[in-house]
Parts: C-alpha cells; sequence; structure tokens
C-alpha cells in the first residue's frame, strides 16, 4: 500500500474531536476579548501609530499597496487553488475527499463574505476617523450597537484579517488526515491573521479587537459549520476508505 493511501487508511477511522471541544477555546478567547475592551486597550495600541495629522503608514506602499492590496489577491488567489482543486487536488489536497474540500471552500467563502456584511451594519468607525487623528468621530465601544461615534462607521469587524482567518477551515479539514499539515495550516493561518491585523492598525483602518474577533468569529463559523456538515462528509470518508483499502490489495 502506498503511504499516501496508508494515511488514508490509518487514520480515517480516528473520531473528530465533538463541538464542544472546538468551541470551547472561543468560549476563553471571547472572556479575554471582552476583558480587552473594558480595559480600553483599543485607545492606547493605535495611538502608537496615530498623530493628530493622521497615520503616516495609512497610504505607504509597504502597509497598503503590499500588505493590503497585494495580500487581499494572494487570498482570493488561493481561492482558485481551492476552487481547482475540487477537480485536480494538489498533494495537500489529495488526501481528502471532495466533499471535505467542497467544504473548506464553501466555509471559506461564507467566513470571507460573512465579515463585510457584518461590517455594512456597524456604526463604528474606522480609528482614522476619530478626532484625535483629524477626523471627527469620538471613541465609542463598538459593541454600543445603537450608539454612534460621529463618524461614517461601517468598520467593525476587520475585513482584512478574514483574508488569513477565513481559511482556519484548512486546520478542521486536515487536522484528522494529515495532523502535522494542519497544525503547519493553523500556525500559518493564525500568525498572518496577526500580522495583517497589526498593520490594519499601523494603517489607521482597525482596532486591534477588530482583528481579533474577525478570527474569533472565522474560528465559531467554521467549527459550527464543520460539525453540521459531519454525516454528509463522512459519507465521503467512508466511500474513500473503501476505495483505499481495495487499491492497497
Amino acid at each position: 500500500m502506498s503511504d499516501a493511501l496508508a494515511i488514508r487508511v490509518g487514520t480515517l477511522h480516528d473520531a473528530d474531536p465533538s463541538l464542544f471541544d472546538d468551541l470551547r477555546p472561543l468560549v476563553i478567547a471571547g472572556l479575554a476579548l471582552i476583558l480587552f475592551d473594558m480595559l480600553g486597550l483599543d485607545l492606547p495600541l493605535i495611538r502608537l501609530f496615530g498623530t493628530p495629522d493622521g497615520f503616516p503608514w495609512r497610504d505607504h506602499w509597504l502597509t497598503a499597496g503590499l500588505l493590503h492590496h497585494g495580500i487581499r489577491n494572494a487570498g482570493w488567489l488561493l481561492c482558485g487553488v481551492l476552487v481547482i482543486g475540487i477537480w485536480r487536488a494538489p498533494p495537500m489536497l489529495a488526501i481528502l475527499s471532495r466533499r471535505e474540500r467542497l467544504w473548506w471552500l464553501g466555509t471559506s467563502l461564507l467566513c470571507v463574505a460573512l465579515i463585510p456584511l457584518l461590517k455594512r451594519h456597524s456604526l463604528t468607525s474606522c480609528p482614522w476617523s476619530l478626532a484625535e487623528f483629524g477626523g471627527t468621530a469620538t471613541y465609542v465601544s463598538h459593541w454600543l450597537w445603537a450608539r454612534g461615534d460621529g463618524g461614517p462607521g461601517g468598520c467593525f469587524p476587520s475585513g482584512h484579517a478574514s483574508t488569513a482567518f477565513g481559511y482556519l477551515a484548512g486546520w478542521f479539514a486536515l487536522r484528522r488526515s494529515a495532523p502535522r499539515t494542519a497544525r503547519t495550516w493553523l500556525a500559518l493561518t493564525v500568525t498572518i491573521g496577526l500580522a495583517l491585523g497589526w498593520v490594519q492598525m499601523m494603517r489607521g483602518a482597525h482596532y486591534a479587537s477588530h482583528s481579533l474577533w474577525t478570527a474569533w468569529i472565522c474560528w465559531g463559523v467554521t467549527a459550527v459549520s464543520f460539525h453540521a456538515f459531519h454525516e454528509w462528509r463522512e459519507s465521503a470518508h467512508y466511500a474513500l476508505r473503501s476505495k483505499a483499502t481495495s487499491s492497497g490489495r
């Protein structure tokens, strides 16, 4: 039996963590983020980069060009790889069934679409709209849903961070069939997501909590989606296992 088939047959029987297991870190992270907001830590952090004349990094070629527009294009390129991978899967995706690859793509697109939808209905303005940085808004917690801040709003949570955090589905999809690859994927996704959140803070586009809440939302949506489609994915798992066993004889 080939190594690839051995991985398929040897690991497909392992049980996935329960929904409770996947949501437990979400509860802990949520409490930490609420404490972060109660302590008012967004303002001291954003003041590291803002001046009365605005944010020097707002339109810089590195932050606004490469690390904003460039990374966003790279995110859509990865989405294209997942689309193609449904029919012609590269090695990392080949260990997954087609249904698992479809689930990964669909869940990532759901996360990427949900964050801008939430932003559209938010009254929270971006840091660069604050009066102390040359704008017209006053700081108001993003949890005061019905209270405007005098600015244009539409800035919570962070859409740019979802360029990375929207692909957390890769961890869920790979963790049983390829745990080492899954851990690497998770580490890269979180690292890139946090880096993008920091870039947006440098530009004055988002507070730190905006990007952290994006990660929280994407994890929650992905975990619920993973367990909601459990039976649909499992039927493909068993078919893949039978095929791998027959091929290895």
